[in-house]
């Protein structure tokens, strides 16, 4: 039987992700709940149907075509709305203004690997490659395990986006065929990154720590290239201890590692009014006031304050990076 999988997109062209021109394939599911998440859809891992309000005519073919009585604008989210949803996908063909969309879709693994050679030619030129990312590009392992051995054995160039949030052990062989590794260190005090994204990140510090143990298998330790992403978010991990502290941290867990700093945007906005979802606003600790005009309570840190935070992780020895 056929590896199949769940997938939010393939998206060719991307230049963001990786060396060269290059083709991100973002894998449904994931163990965080970030409250700044730009992929909700990503939360689940299984098909996953979305409403398009401002592409939206209101003429009803979705609602005549579905089995399940669902109305145009599908409902909240949760019981009695959208959970009635079997992704059958009748409303996304009948749809003539494509205001319904596949957010997540059941793949074969060889349809993945399909899409991703008719790119080829790109990669070839450009020096770029394949990036797995998500969701958790790592939840769906068997699937990552099998694209990643069979792309690795046709010489493509393999760089992963992740949480950190797995099982090393398990995921070793894997992470040992990518050029390039990203992981996420959102902050480093314990309490308050279990508070903003549903998890401790014990594991996760401790899975940074155990990249210097890869090159067991086919590589050499030492060859592949780690970048330790910081995505920061205004009035949550942007402070100058936090960062100092993530820095220092790199340094002494992966003396070799460098580090990007990603700015908070609030470009997935649209993603949760698709899928019926409250924007997930201020979280824990934020001002009481912050959401009063809609934003959310999370800020964007001014391009000054990106590059004094930048000058603290220089400062205890890391280099920075940047891919965007």
């Amino acid at each position: 039987m056929a590896m199949k999988g769940y997938v939010m997109d393939i998206q060719p062209f991307s230049v963001n992700d990786g060396d060269g021109i290059r083709t991100t394939v973002f894998l449904a599911g994931c163990p965080l709940r970030c409250k700044w998440c730009s992929n909700p859809e990503g939360f689940s891992c299984k098909p996953l149907v979305g409403w398009h309000r401002r592409k939206c005519i209101g003429c009803g073919e979705c609602e005549k075509v579905c089995p399940e009585g669902i109305g145009i604008d599908m409902g909240p989210a949760g019981p009695g709305g959208r959970e009635k949803c079997t992704a059958c996908g009748r409303c996304v063909s009948a749809c003539p203004v494509g205001a319904r969309t596949f957010m997540v879709s059941e793949m074969d693994a060889d349809e993945i690997i399909d899409k991703i050679t008719k790119h080829r030619l790109f990669f070839q030129q450009s020096g770029g490659g394949v990036t797995f990312s998500g969701g958790e590009a790592t939840y769906q392992s068997e699937l990552l395990a099998y694209l990643t051995e069979q792309l690795y054995d046709m010489g493509y160039s393999l760089d992963i986006e992740t949480s950190g949030m797995f099982d090393f052990d398990e995921l070793a062989p894997t992470l040992e065929k990518m050029d390039l590794i990203f992981m996420d260190l959102k902050m480093m005090d314990d309490e308050k990154h279990a508070a903003y994204t549903g998890v401790s990140n014990r594991v996760i510090l401790e899975n940074i720590r155990n990249l210097g143990r890869l090159g067991q298998g086919g590589m050499e330790a030492g060859e592949q290239k780690i970048v330790i992403r910081i995505p920061v978010i205004g009035g949550v991990n942007d402070d100058d201890e936090n960062i100092r502290r993530s820095a220092a941290f790199v340094y002494e867990a992966l003396p070799d590692a460098r580090m990007e700093l990603l700015p908070y945007h609030e470009f997935g906005r649209i993603k949760y009014e698709a899928l019926g979802m409250e924007y997930p606003g201020a979280g824990p600790g934020a001002a009481a006031d912050a959401d009063a005009d809609g934003s959310g309570g999370f800020t964007r840190p001014s391009k000054e304050r990106m590059e004094e935070l930048r000058g603290i992780v220089r400062g205890e020895g890391v280099e920075i990076t940047d891919f965007i």
